[in-house]
């Protein structure tokens, strides 16, 4: 800081900005989506403008730079601030402090049933009873067997020119995996209950999971795709996803692919793409997507059935939906994204037209918004062994609306706001 002070005869503001937001801090952080953040953040205050009296921080006008004064003027100044901050200093929507206070809400209550006492007292079922009928209550729920990847790559064979047949026995290879975890422990837990089987270390786990309706650890590491569900919503999930990939067995691919269904999302974009690749003659590498959101009025169709609806196969790329907004809404009228309703934490977005499309037919507008993609609403994860995060799936290029551009900049303001996409919600 000093040396770029003194050493030249003006500020070196982008130097500064980058120092400060990809260096000092953004040296220690190692997920891009908060780099990106951090270097907006910064960007408010490491610019010329912060010299002028009439640059505040924050919409509300309490937040700025004082004049200089002594020691006695600024201590005046930090008095002077609220005691409880709204979310608009930090550019966030009212909806947040909701959010907030939702989330310490659930931190509390999950920490007391953590504290109640698992022994069994008076006339009431013992824990082990318990956790035995939850148990006995998800096994009825299962289907009967593992898909049989044989029959399936029998039906779907190999083909150089549909990318599908390849991605969805590798779906079913991981699905087939977590089953397997979840139905035999379920199964061993009961009969460990009766005395039937060794009460081990990971069914006692489980045991205790299923009491505190959570998702056991035992399944998460099977592994387990991310989820923060509790255990009756989690269960409930993963006998859709077992559902969706049943009825694609049955019926063929769908028309409008359920995005938050699969286990590994980036395979099948990639599969869409090769699919477009091989079929146009582009290289893979040239392959981008270009994003259509659909009407709203299209998405209960969907709903009642993938395969039966209002839209058709498209010629390029795929028809996707499942995914949950956060920190905005889509504002169709409009035709970009828009603040959020009050009190409205989360809201679906229509199906979207992912068209694979070749680099130099790129159609995306100027004025769009990189949003991220997440897979569980904690936005963060592990880079495996494909390079690939757990948790980040891709960025969505979605059209940004006139009055949210920020001196030419139109990641900014949505950037701040802390906008996602989201396949599923904690619920």
């Amino acid at each position: 800081l000093k040396m770029f002070l003194e050493e030249y005869t003006t500020v070196q503001w982008s130097a500064l900005n980058y120092m400060a937001a990809e260096c000092n801090y953004g040296g220690r952080v190692t997920d891009a989506q908060d780099r990106k953040t951090i270097v907006k953040i910064m960007g408010d205050f490491y610019t010329p403008e912060i010299l002028d009296p009439s640059y505040k921080f924050s919409t509300s006008g309490i937040y700025y730079c004082p004049p200089d004064t002594n020691i006695d003027g600024y201590l005046e100044y930090i008095e002077s601030l609220p005691l409880n901050e709204s979310p608009e200093v930090f550019w966030l929507h009212n909806n947040a402090d909701l959010t907030a206070l939702i989330n310490e809400s659930m931190s509390i209550l999950r920490t007391a049933v953590s504290l109640l006492p698992r022994g069994g007292g008076g006339e009431g079922k013992s824990p082990e009873e318990t956790y035995s009928e939850v148990a006995a209550g998800i096994q009825e729920q299962l289907p009967s067997a593992p898909f049989d990847i044989e029959a399936v790559t029998r039906k779907y064979p190999t083909d150089y020119n549909e990318s599908m047949n390849t991605v969805l026995p590798q779906e079913l290879l991981r699905f087939n995996k977590l089953f397997k975890v979840v139905a035999d422990s379920c199964r061993e837990l009961q009969k460990a209950v009766k005395g039937l089987a060794v009460m081990t270390p990971d069914l006692e786990e489980v045991g205790n999971a299923f009491l505190d309706n959570k998702v056991p650890q035992l399944w998460r590491k099977a592994p387990s795709y991310p989820s923060l569900k509790p255990l009756g919503g989690y269960v409930a999930d993963f006998l859709s996803r077992l559902q969706f990939m049943t009825e694609w067995i049955d019926e063929g691919p769908p028309v409008v692919f359920w995005i938050s269904g699969f286990f590994f999302t980036q395979a099948f974009l990639t599969g869409v793409k090769q699919n477009m690749a091989r079929k146009f003659k582009v290289p893979i590498d040239k392959v981008i997507w270009n994003y259509h959101m659909q009407s709203a009025k299209s998405l209960p169709s969907v709903h009642t059935s993938m395969w039966q609806n209002d839209f058709q196969a498209p010629e390029k790329g795929c028809y996707v939906y499942g995914l949950f907004i956060q920190g905005a809404r889509w504002d169709e009228e409009a035709g970009g994204i828009n603040e959020s309703f009050p009190k409205v934490l989360f809201e679906e977005v229509p199906v979207i037209w992912m068209e694979a499309v070749a680099a130099w037919e790129d159609g995306t507008p100027a004025n769009h918004y990189l949003c991220p993609v997440y897979k569980e609403s904690a936005r963060k994860g592990v880079l495996s062994t494909t390079g690939h995060s757990s948790n980040h799936v891709i960025d969505m290029m979605i059209p940004v609306l006139e009055k949210h551009v920020i001196k030419g900049d139109p990641h900014k303001y949505w950037t701040r706001r802390g906008v996602a996409l989201l396949t599923q919600l904690d619920d």
